[in-house]
C-alpha cells in the first residue's frame, strides 16, 4: 500500500510546496455565508475554528454576526433525537440561551468534524424516511451561515450537496510549506539535534510528506530528540510513522522511563496494557463511539479506576456544563490502535466483514512490515492465544479487497 500511494504523497507534496500562502484575513474578512473547510487528520481544522472563535470574540472577523455556535460532530452523535435548531441550542448552550428564538438574531454555526458524524450517509442522502431526527437539525444549519469543517473525503461529498449555492468557499487546509517547516524545527528543536531532524525530513519520503501536517511533524521532531538512536531507517510507512508516535507516547507519559523500547516492551504488563487501550479503541470506534461516558467504559472494562488512573493520556476526560464525558486523545491514534486490535486478535474475515474497519485496512495490512529495525515488531505478537497465526491468511483477503 505504501508504495502504491507513494506516487500519490508525491503529488500531494508537489501540489503543496507550490501553493501561495493566503492571509488569513484575505479568507474571514471576506464574509461568506457557506464555507467548506476539509483537511487530513492533524493538519490543524480545529485549531484554525479555534483561533476564528477567538478572533470572532474580539470583534476581528464576522463583525456582523451576533453569536457563532460551535458543535462537534462527535457530541451531535450522543443526541439523535433532537430533531431542530432551537433544540440543539437549549441542549449545548443553555447555560447562556433564555426564551431564545434562532430567527431572531444573525447566527453563524460551526460544524467540527462532519467525517465523526454517525449519521453521515442520511446526512448526504436526504429522505422523508430517516429515522434519525439530528440529521433534521443538522440539514436545517445550512439556512444559517456556517461553516463545516471535516477530513477530505467527507467534505468532497458534502459538497456536492451546495452545487446551485454561489455564496460559499471551499478550502483545503495544506499543513506548512518548505518555509513553515523549517521554521517550526528552527523553533522547537534543540540544537545538537536540528540537523539530524532535517536530514531525516530529507531522506525518508514519508517524513517529507508528513512533515506538513502539524501533529506528524511535532511528534516526529520530539522522538529523535529524545532519542540517543540515528533514525536512519525510520518512519519507513504510515504505519510505522503511526507505531513510533504510539510507542514513543507510551514511554514518555505512560510507563515514564527512558530506557529502550524493547526492553519496555519485553514486559508482559506493558503488552497487556498495549492490547488492553487497543482493545478499548477497537470496541468504541467500531461503534462510533468518539465521546463516551463513564457507563460505555465500564462495558469495556471492569474496574473504572484503571482508566482514572492508568489509561489517561491516551484518553481524555472532558468536563463540559452537560457533565464530563472521555475521548481519545487524538482520532488517528485511536484508529492506529483499533487496527493493532484487529491484527492481533481477528481473522481475515472478521475484518472484511466489519465496515468500520475500511478507514484501518491500509494500518492493518501495515503491521506486517518485516523490517527489523521497525517498531512494528513490538505491536503485532500481543496476543497469546493467536501467536502461530499466518500472517498471509489474514493479509491476501485484505489486499484483494483493497
Amino acid at each position: 500500500m505504501d508504495v502504491v500511494c507513494s506516487v500519490e504523497r508525491k503529488k500531494f507534496l508537489e501540489k503543496q510546496m507550490s501553493y501561495t500562502p493566503i492571509p488569513y484575513s484575505d479568507i474571514f474578512m471576506n464574509e461568506k455565508s457557506v464555507i467548506l473547510l476539509s483537511g487530513i487528520a492533524g493538519i490543524g481544522k480545529t485549531w484554525l475554528l479555534k483561533k476564528c472563535l477567538l478572533d470572532w470574540s474580539n470583534n476581528l472577523i464576522w463583525t456582523n454576526v451576533e453569536l457563532v455556535f460551535y458543535l462537534e460532530c462527535r457530541r451531535l452523535n450522543q443526541y439523535q433525537n433532537i430533531s431542530n435548531i432551537n433544540e440543539l441550542l437549549h441542549v449545548f448552550y443553555k447555560d447562556i440561551l433564555n426564551d431564545f428564538s434562532i430567527s431572531k438574531h444573525t447566527a453563524l454555526f460551526i460544524i467540527d468534524g462532519l467525517d465523526e458524524f454517525k449519521y453521515l450517509n442520511e446526512l448526504l442522502n436526504p429522505s422523508s424516511s430517516c429515522i434519525y431526527p439530528i440529521v433534521n437539525a443538522l440539514t436545517e444549519v445550512q439556512n444559517y451561515k456556517h461553516i463545516v469543517a471535516g477530513r477530505v473525503y467527507a467534505i468532497d461529498k458534502y459538497h456536492y450537496m451546495y452545487t446551485e449555492h454561489s455564496d460559499k468557499l471551499t478550502i483545503q487546509i495544506m499543513g506548512f510549506n518548505k518555509n513553515g517547516i523549517n521554521n517550526y524545527v528552527e523553533t522547537h528543536v534543540r540544537e545538537e539535534k536540528k540537523e539530524v531532524v532535517k536530514a531525516i525530513l530529507k531522506e525518508s519520503p514519508i517524513a517529507k510528506v508528513m512533515a506538513s501536517v502539524p501533529f506528524y511533524l511535532s511528534s516526529m521532531c520530539k522522538i529523535i530528540s529524545d532519542s540517543n538512536k540515528i533514525y536512519t531507517t525510520s518512519f519507513l510507512t504510515m504505519t510505522d510513522l503511526y507505531a513510533n508516535i504510539f510507542l514513543y507516547f507510551l514511554q514518555k507519559h505512560i510507563i515514564k522511563n527512558n530506557g529502550l523500547v524493547y526492553q519496555m516492551m519485553e514486559n508482559e504488563n506493558n503488552k497487556k496494557y498495549v492490547l488492553n487501550i487497543c482493545r478499548i479503541a477497537f470496541e468504541l470506534f467500531i461503534e462510533n463511539k468518539f465521546l463516551f461516558s463513564k457507563e460505555e467504559l465500564l462495558l469495556v472494562i471492569n474496574d473504572f479506576n484503571e482508566v482514572e488512573e492508568s489509561l489517561f493520556g491516551f484518553i481524555e476526560k472532558v468536563e463540559t456544563h452537560l457533565g464530563y464525558h472521555y475521548q481519545f486523545a487524538h482520532l488517528t491514534i485511536m484508529e492506529f490502535c483499533a487496527s493493532v486490535y484487529a491484527y492481533n486478535c481477528l481473522s481475515s474475515d472478521e475484518i472484511m466483514a466489519n465496515a468500520k474497519l475500511k478507514s484501518c485496512l491500509s494500518m492493518i495490512c501495515g503491521l506486517a512490515n518485516k523490517n527489523q529495525n521497525s517498531l512494528l515488531k513490538f505491536l503485532i505478537y500481543l496476543n497469546p492465544s493467536k501467536i502461530s497465526y499466518e500472517e498471509s491468511s489474514i493479509l491476501l483477503p485484505i489486499l484483494e479487497l483493497i
